[in-house]
C-alpha cells in the first residue's frame, strides 16, 4: 500500500496509508512554517495516531488537542506519556523508551524508538529522553530522526530498520547542520532522505543546499506538500 508523507512545516510530518493517518511531532499552531490549509491544521486535521520525539514546544505542538479532538493513541517516551496523562487526562498513551517497538494499533505497522542526542523538557518540566523513531505503515518504513547531533549508530539504525525514508534534522545549532546530515544520511542509508528543522526561525537558518548525501536521493518538500512512497 502506498504511503503518502506531508510535511507540515519544521519538524512536523503525517503519514497516511488506507485509513490510517499518523502524526509526528504535530507543531503546527504557532508555527510560522506550517501550511495552515484546510485538512491540515490542528483543528481539522486527521489523526489515528500521534507519535513524539521529545517535549519541546516546536514537536509536542498540538498533540493534547488533536489527541482530545480525534480520540487517537499516543505514542511518546514514558515520561512525556505521563505529562501528558497528569497535566492533559489523555488515557490512550503508549509509553516507550529508545529500544522499544509498539505495535500501532488498527495496523500492520509499528513505531520503534531509537536513541537521540538532545535534550527533552516543557515549561522547565523534565520529559525523559530525546528520541528518534521508526514508523513501519503501509509497507513503508520512516525513520524520523528528531531532534539530534550526528551519531555513529544510525548505521545500526539503518541495518536494523532499513527505512525507505530518512527524516534528519539540519538546521545546525540545536541539532545537527547540513554536513553532519549529510553524513546521517549516509549512515543510514535510505534511498531517500528529506531534511526538516531549519529555516524556521532566524538562529536555524542554513543553507540547506549543503545537504548532500551521497548514497540519497534528497527530497526538499514544501510546507503543505507530500511524497508517495511505496
Amino acid at each position: 500500500m502506498p504511503l503518502e508523507l506531508i510535511f507540515l512545516g519544521h519538524s512536523a510530518f503525517k503519514l497516511s496509508a488506507g485509513d490510517a493517518h499518523v502524526l509526528i511531532d504535530p507543531f503546527l499552531s504557532g508555527n510560522p512554517a506550517a501550511p495552515h490549509t484546510a485538512g491540515l491544521r490542528a483543528d481539522d486535521i486527521p489523526a489515528t495516531h500521534v507519535v513524539l520525539t521529545h517535549g519541546h514546544a516546536d514537536h509536542l505542538g498540538d498533540t493534547a488537542a488533536i489527541a482530545q479532538r480525534t480520540d487517537c493513541v499516543v505514542h511518546a517516551p514514558f515520561e512525556l506519556c505521563n505529562y501528558l496523562g497528569e497535566a492533559h487526562s489523555l488515557s490512550k498513551l503508549e509509553p516507550t523508551q529508545p529500544g522499544g517497538k509498539v505495535a500501532l494499533a488498527g495496523t500492520d505497522g509499528f513505531a520503534a524508538y531509537t536513541q537521540a542526542f538532545h535534550s527533552s523538557s516543557y515549561e522547565g518540566t523534565y520529559l525523559g529522553p530525546c528520541c528518534g523513531v521508526v514508523v513501519r505503515l503501509g509497507g513503508v518504513t520512516v525513520y524520523h530522526a528528531g531532534d539530534t547531533a550526528l551519531f555513529s549508530d544510525m548505521k545500526l539504525i539503518g541495518e536494523l530498520y532499513k527505512p525507505d525514508v530518512a527524516i534528519l534534522p539540519a538546521g545546525d545549532r540545536f541539532t545537527m547542520g547540513p554536513e553532519h546530515a549529510s553524513l546521517a544520511a549516509d549512515f543510514v542509508g535510505a534511498p531517500v532522505a528529506i531534511p526538516c528543522h531549519f529555516n524556521t526561525w532566524p538562529p536555524i537558518e542554513v543553507d540547506i543546499s549543503e545537504f548532500k548525501p551521497k548514497k540519497a536521493e534528497v527530497k526538499l518538500i514544501e510546507p503543505g506538500a507530500s511524497i508517495t512512497v511505496g
